[in-house]
């Protein structure tokens, strides 16, 4: 079984962003890291892989930078590394071809990915490719198994939590799950960097990225939040409570 996990490289949540010319400065993010989502994708990937003998396949759409995530997956225990070069993608349709390209590529029978990305949030990576590769999503998952041919999930519902079984070709697209991370030891480490990480481009996949529907105005920072205010003394304490009930409504 080819279990293949899709991650997606974002600015880690202590870097500072910066906005030049009107659009994010990617050269100035000191740090960048997988996206948190995604992370619990790939343990989700690696449990299922040690369950079923499985193989564990990790896909990156990206620039250069992205292929040392996939070799911090290596580390932790997936087996093929394929970086997708992002030449001519712009925005995230692109991307979701691409993807699915690859997922046919290596014959995939359960595709594992982050719910949405810590960067753009717009949740559309999961229920896109599986459209294009005709395939059953389900989203919102913190665990999947597989029985008898099947796959099973545990999702949240509106009356508590569901389970969910689909067989064929399938994508899940993960939320925070309960199980706990795994971090790379020093054998690990030592294994992934011997690890080839095969890069193809979309003409390797046979895919034609047409233009884009999406025109990209700006990106602006959010604006700074205002000045705290400091209150000393009990004749304020009548201000003090006005102003939580009717500008900060805590009370």
């Amino acid at each position: 079984m080819n279990i293949t996990v899709l991650l997606k490289q974002v600015p880690d949540t202590t870097a500072k962003i910066t906005i030049s010319g009107g659009k994010v400065d990617e050269n100035s993010v000191s740090k960048w890291s997988m996206s948190p989502y995604d992370e619990y994708a790939l343990e989700s990937g690696l449990q299922l892989k040690e369950k079923t003998g499985g193989n564990l396949v990790a896909i990156t759409c990206g620039p250069e930078r992205t292929k040392k995530m996939l070799t911090d997956a290596a580390a932790v225990g997936a087996d093929t590394l394929v970086h997708i070069s992002n030449d001519g993608v712009t925005d995230s349709t692109h991307v979701q071809k691409l993807l699915a390209a690859a997922v046919r590529r290596f014959d995939s029978q359960i595709v594992l990915c982050g719910k949405q990305a810590a960067d753009t949030n717009s949740g559309s990576t999961g229920p896109g490719v599986a459209e294009l590769i005709d395939a059953a999503c389900v989203t919102l998952v913190t665990e999947v198994n597989y029985s008898e041919g099947k796959f099973s999930t545990i999702r949240p519902s509106n009356s508590g939590t569901e389970k969910v079984a689909v067989d064929g070709l399938s994508v899940f697209a993960f939320d925070k799950g309960t199980h706990e991370l795994r971090r790379p030891n020093v054998r690990g480490i030592m294994m992934a960097k011997k690890k080839q990480v095969e890069s193809i481009t979309s003409g390797d996949l046979g895919v034609v990225l047409d233009s884009s529907n999406v025109t990209l105005n700006s990106q602006n920072p959010p604006p700074e939040k205002p000045a705290g205010q400091k209150f000393e003394g009990a004749e304020h304490v009548n201000e003090v409570v006005s102003k939580l009930r009717n500008e900060a409504n805590v009370i």
